[in-house]
């Protein structure tokens, strides 16, 4: 609608929905109570329809072969929005990018909607569907909580209730005795899930530099450790559009020593900007600057004589957004 993002969280819940059923078997036993058979249920994804259509359009499947029924399908057929699971709309939280710990990444807090599935089991004999139904309904009293990893880029995993909200039951056997019987149960199910928005990257906006000390006890033995954590933001680009000085000469994506029109108010280890690039200032002579290109992550590029040069400064820092400091602010 706005831009596009697509975190998989309805396809991940059906499949994990799904999982739930894929190991359930039933056994045969003979007139001595031996095991003579057991058969894995098999499961797909579709309407019961659709299996109901396939069974009394084939002839063929008329033989007593158990590879036919029993079987279960599963299918989503409803979402809904969860009013009793709202939250602030506006309200936001950080977290860290799965692969890189140091690349914080913001979102507003998900949308709640509820989930409807339909699981159908199919089956020729009573007995064959009893042993199924007592391996599915003890888990759900009358719910069963499965985690899943909603999004996966930020590690978000959520605990999501699986409510077992009714069972019905259907016994088609009509007709004349080679028709074939179809005993049908239908498990109604509800699943809690979460909608994510767009993932937007901070970790450009800024830089955190974390320092941290360690405060031992007196000597006893039973030392105390106290661990205390300092924040110090740190802008990567001139929110104040504090021009300083232009370039005196073009330069390309490599060169590290470049000139301006003037050094006065450029210190050593200071950070300036020339268009969407930063660069730190390694050490001046008259007014020639030797840089390190590409500073935080950003792309050296090749500028043109006359481009204005801006400095980073303390007010710059002090722009940056209250509460950024991705929880390292504090003593534990």
């Amino acid at each position: 609608m706005f831009e596009y993002f697509y975190h998989e969280i309805l396809r991940r819940t059906i499949i994990s929905f799904g999982s739930l059923f894929n190991n359930i078997t039933i056994k045969h036993n003979n007139s001595s109570n031996e095991v003579i058979s057991s058969i894995k249920v098999p499961l797909a994804y579709g309407p019961t329809q659709k299996f109901l259509a396939r069974l009394e359009q084939s002839p063929n499947l008329n033989a007593p072969v158990q590879m036919t029924l029993p079987r279960m399908s599963f299918e989503f057929v409803g979402l809904n929005y969860d009013a009793g699971r709202k939250v602030t709309t506006t309200q936001t939280f950080l977290s860290a990018v799965t692969t890189d710990k140091t690349k914080p990444r913001k979102s507003y807090m998900p949308v709640p909607y509820t989930m409807s599935f339909e699981l159908s089991i199919m089956a020729k004999l009573n007995d064959d569907m009893l042993q199924i139904i007592e391996q599915i309904i003890p888990y759900f009293q009358p719910a069963y909580t499965m985690s899943v990893d909603l999004v996966e880029t930020i590690g978000e995993k959520r605990d999501i209730p699986i409510v077992l909200e009714g069972i019905s039951m259907q016994d088609d056997y009509e007709g004349d005795y080679t028709t074939r019987r179809a005993l049908i149960y239908t498990l109604r199910f509800t699943a809690k899930t979460y909608l994510f928005g767009p993932i937007e990257d901070v970790s450009k906006d800024i830089i955190n530099k974390v320092s941290i000390g360690f405060i031992a006890g007196d000597k006893t033995n039973t030392p105390t450790r106290e661990i205390s954590y300092s924040s110090e933001p740190r802008a990567i680009q001139s929110y104040a559009n504090n021009v300083i000085t232009n370039l005196k000469n073009d330069i390309t994506s490599t060169d590290t020593l470049i000139e301006v029109n003037s050094s006065s108010g450029i210190s050593v280890n200071s950070y300036i900007t020339i268009d969407n690039e930063e660069l730190k200032v390694s050490a001046i002579s008259a007014n020639k600057l030797t840089v390190v290109r590409g500073a935080d992550s950003t792309t050296a590029s090749a500028h043109v004589s006359g481009s204005e040069i801006k400095l980073i400064t303390q007010a710059d820092n002090a722009l940056i957004q209250f509460g950024d400091d991705f929880g390292f602010d504090g003593t534990l």
